[in-house]
Formats: C-alpha cells, sequence, structure tokens
C-alpha cells in the first residue's frame, strides 16, 4: 500500500510517503509562511523524488484537527480533492494523536497540547494500555489549563507534555505538576507526518463526501454569527 500523508493543521507542514513497511520519504518545516501556497509543491516535489506516482497511491492520510482552523481546512481540503481525484481511500488521523507519537517510548503518560488561546488547551492523554497498544486514554478535547492540571494530578503518573506551543504554558505546568510534569526536548514537539501515515495505514477508510475536519470548537466567525442571533 502506497499513502500519501498531510498534516497542515498547525504551524508545522508535514508530508510523507510511504510504501507498506518503509518510509520513502518525508518533509518537515516549522515556519510560519503560508501553508496554502506551499503544501501543493511539496508533495509535488517529494512525490518525484520518492518515484512515486499520484496515480500509484493507494490512500490519502490527513491529519483533521484539531489546531489552526485555517491549516486544518487547508489540510482537509487538498486531502479530500486528491482522494476523489485519484479515487483511492481517505484516511483522518487526531492531529494530538499525530503529535503523541513522540512520546509513545516514554515511561508514563504523553500529554500532547496546541494552544487555543484564552488559556485553553487543545490537548488529550496517550500511553500503553493494559493491552499494550500505545493510545488514547483520555479523549481529545479544548479545556482550561488549570482544570487540565487539576485532572492530571489524578493519574499520580510521570507525564511527558510536548508541543511547539509548550513554552506558553510550561511555567504554570512545572508549578502545579512539580515533578510529576516532564518536558520534551526540541526535537519531540513536531508531529511526525511518517507516524501520521503509518497510523492511518491500520485504519478503516472514511466516505470522502461526510468526511469533516475536527476542530473541537467553533470558528470565531462562527461564535459571533451564532451571538448575532442572540444564541
Amino acid at each position: 500500500m502506497k499513502v500519501l500523508a498531510i498534516d497542515t493543521s498547525n504551524l508545522v507542514m508535514g508530508i510523507a510517503v510511504l510504501d507498506e513497511g518503509k518510509v520513502l520519504g518525508e518533509y518537515i518545516t516549522n515556519l510560519k509562511k503560508n501553508h496554502s501556497i506551499r503544501v501543493m509543491p511539496a508533495i509535488e516535489q517529494l512525490l518525484k523524488e520518492t518515484g512515486v506516482k499520484p496515480a500509484e497511491l493507494n490512500r490519502i492520510v490527513v491529519a483533521r484537527g484539531p489546531g489552526s482552523y485555517t491549516g486544518v481546512r487547508i489540510g482537509v481540503t487538498i486531502a479530500k480533492t486528491l482522494a476523489w481525484t485519484l479515487k483511492i481511500d481517505l484516511v483522518g488521523v487526531s492531529s494530538l494523536e499525530v503529535l503523541a507519537q513522540c512520546g509513545k517510548y516514554f515511561n508514563g503518560f504523553t500529554v500532547p497540547l496546541f494552544d487555543a488561546r484564552r488559556t485553553q488547551l487543545f490537548t488529550g492523554l496517550y500511553g500503553q494500555h493494559e493491552n499494550g497498544v500505545f493510545q488514547n486514554l483520555w479523549e481529545d478535547q479544548i479545556i482550561l489549563l488549570d482544570s487540565w492540571l487539576t485532572k492530571l494530578q489524578e493519574t499520580n503518573e510521570k507525564l511527558l507534555f510536548i508541543g511547539n506551543d509548550l513554552p506558553i504554558h510550561q511555567e504554570t505546568i512545572s508549578e502545579v505538576l512539580g515533578s510529576q510534569a516532564v518536558f520534551g526536548q526540541v526535537s519531540d514537539h513536531n508531529p511526525r507526518p511518517s507516524e501520521l501515515g503509518r497510523i492511518g495505514m491500520d485504519r478503516d477508510p472514511e466516505d470522502i463526501h461526510t468526511f469533516t475536519p475536527s476542530y473541537l470548537q467553533l470558528a470565531e466567525a462562527e461564535v459571533n454569527w451564532l451571538k448575532s442571533q442572540g444564541k
């Protein structure tokens, strides 16, 4: 199975091409540049360098969010368009689940996070289940930082925090959790598109027409519209 993985859900842009058990190529940047301009040329270049023609792809795997509203929308739109045009499978994977893979060998629980503004986080809890599989233990959610840290204290486990937005909240996390909190190294904070592709290989495909992103919250424009309607 040849897979193209696409992640534009946050500042990091990641593209990967996989063929069964092998990562043929992987492209990652963490730059404040427009994904909408850069992602298609990056896909084209990576396919060219790996010698994979679009017609040879069997599946598109996309990071479906949460994250940047615009970033999520760009990745999902491109993934759906490619899957429909090529008549191949489409699979969506949580952006937090992809990031969490950077901590899958940590001896404790992994807490991936993206800043959601107003002291809120997009986050979840991941770790080894009793069946030995690294998976989501507490569902992905948007939550106030203080409320999240109170919940995490109850785990009584070492907690590895990862994500490029960690510096925004690291001081508060340290104050509340103390030695229970462990912070990832610089190379732990970028989600890997190859991990996205690996996860997506084992998931059931979704209907292209009903596939929806996971924003975990309404866009600001939607919130303002609902307020204007008195809702």
